[in-house]
Order: C-alpha cells, then structure tokens, then sequence
C-alpha cells in the first residue's frame, strides 16, 4: 500500500513539474519589425552564428540566468545542446576570441523588462508571463 502510495505521488509531482512550462515564447520588442522567426534563425541568434534579425537589423539575444528551467528547456529545443554543452560551447567561442555569449537577464520579469527597452533585443519567457510591452514571434511547445 505505502509502495503504491509513493509510485502515485511521484507521477503526480512529475505530471506537475512538466505542466509548469507548458509553453515558452521567445519575444521581441513591438517596435522591432520582426513578426516571425523560425527555429533555425532562433538557434543560429543564439549561438552567435548571426548577428542579424533576418530582415538585416542587429539582434541582441538575451538568455534567462543558468539554472532556471526555461532556459535549459529553451537551450534543449532550440539550440539542440545541453545546460553543459551550451556553456561549453560559448567557453570554446570566447576563450578563441570568436564570440560573445547572449547576455543573461535573469528570469521571466528581467528578460521581458530587457526585451521591452531595447527594440534589437530576442530573449525568451513563459508564455504566461507574456503582455502588450512585447511580441511573440515564436513558440516552443
């Protein structure tokens, strides 16, 4: 009975551990231009492999602190790496001279307030945390 009790318990905090990021939307700023990207311009942003919006404009991604679980979802699903490769990656870029990691701007409050004063920004939010003083061009289920 206790066995059963305990295997139920664990389902259910894991069903609501994966409930609380249902979804992230990766924003910019309404006065940006920018009405869509795809995962690909996201992903090649964010890894410093372009420095422009696809439109030509200068981008400046921005990423959620380490350790809160929408960037390592977003880092999982865009960027295709782990928390640890991605910071591997960016160590190799920097230590090379080759790049510059995305600023961190702490959680969803930070990322939106960042995004929402600077019209070359991208960054990335629960999409509960979402509101007027940003655009949703993508999201990541």
């Amino acid at each position: 009975m206790r066995k059963n009790l305990l295997i139920s318990l664990a389902i259910l905090s894991y069903g609501l551990s994966a409930m609380t990021f249902a979804e992230i939307a990766v924003i910019v700023n309404p006065t940006s231009g920018i009405t869509s990207l795809t995962e690909d311009d996201i992903a090649r942003i964010f890894l410093g492999k372009s420095k422009t919006f696809p439109n030509g404009s200068s981008v400046l991604p921005v990423n959620q602190d380490e350790g809160i679980t929408a960037r390592d979802k977003f880092i999982e699903a865009v960027c295709k790496k782990n928390s640890s490769q991605y910071k591997a990656y960016w160590s190799q870029l920097v230590f090379t001279g080759k790049g510059t990691p995305p600023k961190d701007s702490g959680n969803d409050a930070g990322v939106k307030t960042f995004v929402a004063g600077n019209p070359t920004s991208v960054g990335y939010v629960d999409a509960s945390a979402v509101d007027a003083s940003v655009k949703v061009v993508y999201k990541i289920p």
